[in-house]
C-alpha cells in the first residue's frame, strides 16, 4: 500500500514557476508508476504527466509539454513536478497518483492511490 502527500502549491503570476512534491510512504514505492493529474472547478480530472517506476520513461499532456517536468527519487520516495512558464489555465488542484499499470497511465480511473491534492493558482 502507498500513501501520498502533495506539497508545493500556491499562488504565482503568469510566467512564473512552481515545484510540486509528492511524498510517498510504503516500501513498495519503486514498484509503482507515478503520475500527476489536475482538476479545475467544474471540469473533469485530467492527466498532466507520468513517469514509470524507474523514471526512465515519461509522458506529458500536450498542454504542458516543454513547460513541465516530472521526476522521481526512489531512495527518498518522492515525485516532483517542476512547472515553468505557468499560465492562468494551469490553475487547478494538482493530485499525485500511483498505479502498477503503465499502459493505462492517462486514465485517472485506473489509479490505485491518490494524494489529497495541492492548489495551484496562476494569476494573469
Amino acid at each position: 500500500q502507498v500513501q501520498l502527500v502533495e506539497s508545493g502549491g500556491g499562488l504565482v503570476q503568469a510566467g512564473g514557476s512552481l515545484r510540486l512534491s509528492c511524498a510517498a510512504s510504503g516500501r513498495t514505492f519503486s514498484a509503482y508508476h507515478m503520475a500527476w493529474f489536475r482538476q479545475a472547478p467544474g471540469k473533469e480530472r485530467e492527466f498532466v504527466a507520468a513517469c514509470n517506476w524507474r523514471g526512465a520513461d515519461t509522458d506529458y499532456a500536450e498542454s504542458v509539454k516543454g513547460r513541465f517536468t516530472i521526476s522521481r527519487d526512489n531512495v527518498k520516495n518522492t515525485v516532483l513536478l517542476q512547472m515553468n512558464s505557468l499560465k492562468p489555465e494551469d490553475t487547478a488542484v494538482y493530485y499525485c497518483a500511483a498505479d502498477r499499470s503503465w499502459v493505462r497511465r492517462v486514465n485517472p480511473d485506473e489509479y490505485d492511490y491518490w494524494g489529497q491534492g495541492t492548489q495551484v493558482t496562476v494569476s494573469s
